[in-house]
């Protein structure tokens, strides 16, 4: 993450909340970043959600919350970053989160592009 220029962190909802592995990444590696003078500092970071129904607005907000503690820039898109499925695959179905991944990224490589040259 140190040398990363950009981060994408995705976590499937589950009951309202990011996911263990992703909770102790972010407790973890906030840890460091903070005690090392903010080492993510400027870096861009985007969060991904999962979904089959609810409670994905709490994820995204949580690993939002991590981007932001951490002094990082978060680009913006056509609608809060969540795709909707149940099984692998599902989120092919779901045009509008597709389109909102796609926009996500093509803002990440302007900022990129334009913090990075």
């Amino acid at each position: 993450m140190e040398e990363a220029d950009g981060i994408i962190l995705g976590s499937p909802t589950y009951f309202c909340n990011v996911s263990t592995e992703l909770k102790a990444l972010i407790d973890r590696a906030g840890l460091v970043s903070i005690a090392n003078e903010y080492i993510l500092r400027r870096k861009v970071g985007a969060a991904v959600v999962a979904m089959r129904r609810a409670g994905a607005a709490h994820v995204y907000s949580s690993i939002n919350y991590f981007f932001g503690i951490n002094h990082m820039i978060i680009p913006g898109s056509s609608y809060w970053n969540l795709g909707i499925g149940l099984k692998p695959g599902d989120i092919l179905k779901d045009k509008e989160g597709l389109a909102t991944f796609r926009d996500l990224g093509a803002n990440m490589a302007w900022l990129l592009e334009k913090l990075c040259g």
